[in-house]
């Protein structure tokens, strides 16, 4: 995907990546501070503990996760949210299918190619 310099990204013309094993994302818009990406599970999908230094919010627009932020774990489910602090340990197990949408400040480089 090439860098987004237009104020708009219609769904349609964004393909999804893999992003792991029962995993795919779409990387939506962004800027040098900020990026939106919607991430896809297949029930049982695990995204495993990680971190990084970028902050993190998303949301959970469909399915249900157990979520575990710092070794602090809660479901979420539609409609519920959460925040990942910079560098903080993290990662998501869907319980059922569904997805998150998440937004990263920084952008993240790594999930655009060049």
């Amino acid at each position: 995907m090439s860098h987004r310099s237009e104020n708009f990204a219609f769904d349609s013309e964004t393909d999804w990546e893999p992003a792991g094993e029962g995993i795919r994302r779409k990387v939506l818009t962004y800027d040098s501070q900020v990026m939106m990406v919607r991430v896809a599970f297949e029930a049982g999908a695990v995204g495993s503990l990680h971190s990084h230094p970028h902050i993190q919010c998303s949301l959970v627009e469909e399915g249900i996760f157990d979520i575990t932020i710092a070794g602090r774990t809660e479901r979420l489910r539609r409609g519920d949210s959460f925040l990942v602090p910079s560098n903080a340990i993290h990662g998501a197990v869907a319980v059922e299918a569904g997805i998150l949408l998440d937004v990263f400040t920084p952008m993240r480089e790594d999930f655009v190619g060049s």
